[in-house]
């Protein structure tokens, strides 16, 4: 297949995004209980350089959780890569402070996330993917100790690389509507700007976005600011934009604690978890960004304008392309008759699925356990459930909301999740084991 190092890691990450750069922040800061040494990690990550949601680093678009919220503060209030590190580093505490807001600009955040991404650029590899897991082929008969990773470089070169366990936070996957294909015309909002520059804005005469969330909302005030001789259409299966509820008494399903309340609760309580409170993140937007966005449209008819508009419970059934034209197929909720958009582009903020490690897992996967609806079972800390033979540990950042409930993909509890992972890895023991 290819080399392999005799070097043997304690733990190697699977993708390195906020999730896998907050555990490598909680490993460099938690030090072996038996030596004092760190534990030899790394982390492959296929892009080439570190980058989270670069395509929806628009302006004015502010984080929805707080700056507090960082990659370590709630596990280690005085850890060096906190965010308040990262203002003091950049000289810009004190103009921060006098903003009186704690919500950084997205723009803020993401140069956060690179700075202290570069705080632990020695154990990530860039341009490197890990396409396979699988169990040493000694251990087929006996206890699995280590896992062997293929892991590509960016010439296409494939390496094997040695682990006693490995934690997999490959990302969400971008979700497209019912038959409907990207192309160079038909995007999801994940690779929005980067596509959006690639166009010439004065050519521009009408163009969509479908999709009910915060995304959605931010990209049609983007483009309705930014083509000011443009007809823009957001498409909304629902009446309107739902508001994000974001009080105190709802935020606190995103503490460290509601996770432990989820894990441990019965099926009933879980479900009311859902649908009780999926209005705090899931399908929402900001009340300012939705105020935002009826003034404009409010302003437009004052002027006679008629640049925005809403095309309410009504869905995208399919898309074709005719020459320059993109035709968006319409299906109205109402029972109206099926219509049709032209538009330059159309733009799919239309969410995610959630991470699915199974192909990566392969031939490992049979020794995985799963519940009655055919999802991995998981411990508290975050590994999957396994046979018993499999003594070394596959963990998730993503992909368990149906054990650990709503922040499980989220940042919210970001710094607390890598550092239970981080402890479980440096313990041998579940959180909570005595």
């Amino acid at each position: 297949m290819g080399n392999r190092g005799d070097e043997t890691y304690d733990v190697v990450g699977v993708g390195f995004g906020p999730s896998n750069l907050s555990l490598a922040i909680a490993l460099r800061e938690h030090r072996s209980r038996a030596n004092g040494e760190e534990l030899k990690a790394v982390f492959h990550e296929r892009q080439p350089s570190f980058g989270w949601h670069r395509n929806m680093l628009l302006p004015s678009t502010t984080m929805q959780v707080s700056f507090l919220k960082d990659l370590a503060t709630f596990r280690n209030p005085t850890s060096v890569f906190s965010f308040v590190s990262f203002l003091h580093a950049s000289g810009r505490l004190a103009q921060f402070v006098n903003n009186q807001d704690f919500f950084p600009s997205r723009e803020e955040f993401h140069q956060y996330l690179e700075w202290a991404a570069a705080g632990v650029g020695d154990v990530v590899r860039y341009g490197s993917e890990v396409v396979s897991l699988r169990e040493e082929p000694e251990d087929r008969t006996g206890p699995v100790e280590h896992l062997l990773l293929d892991v590509r470089d960016a010439l296409g070169q494939v390496r094997q690389v040695r682990t006693r366990n490995v934690v997999i936070s490959t990302g969400l996957v971008p979700h497209m509507p019912s038959g409907v294909e990207p192309d160079e015309r038909v995007w999801h909002s994940s690779e929005f700007l980067a596509r959006y520059r690639r166009m010439d804005p004065a050519r521009l005469r009408s163009v969509a976005v479908v999709g009910a969330g915060q995304s959605a909302a931010e990209i049609t005030r983007f483009l309705h600011d930014e083509l000011p001789h443009a007809k823009v259409y957001a498409i909304i299966p629902s009446y309107g934009y739902s508001i994000a509820d974001d009080t105190p008494f709802a935020n606190q399903v995103f503490d460290p604690a509601a996770v432990d309340d989820y894990y441990f609760s019965t099926d009933q309580a879980r479900d009311s978890f859902w649908r009780y409170h999926q209005n705090t993140n899931y399908s929402v937007v900001d009340d300012d960004v939705i105020r935002g966005l009826y003034r404009r449209f409010y302003d437009d008819r004052l002027r006679a304008a008629d640049r925005l508009s809403f095309v309410n419970l009504t869905r995208v059934s399919g898309v074709k392309r005719e020459g320059n034209e993109t035709r968006v197929a319409l299906h109205s909720q109402l029972g109206s008759h099926p219509s049709e958009l032209a538009v330059d582009f159309l733009v799919c903020a239309t969410g995610y699925d959630g991470m699915e490690p199974t192909g990566l897992l392969g031939e490992l996967d049979r020794h995985c356990l799963r519940d009655d609806f055919g999802r991995y079972r998981m411990e508290r800390d975050y590994r999957i459930t396994t046979t018993p033979e499999v003594r070394c540990g596959i963990y998730l950042q993503g992909g368990t909301e149906h054990t650990h409930g709503l922040t499980s993909s989220l940042l919210s509890n970001i710094a607390v999740r890598s550092g239970e992972i981080a402890e479980s890895i440096l313990l041998g023991r579940p959180v909570g084991a005595s």
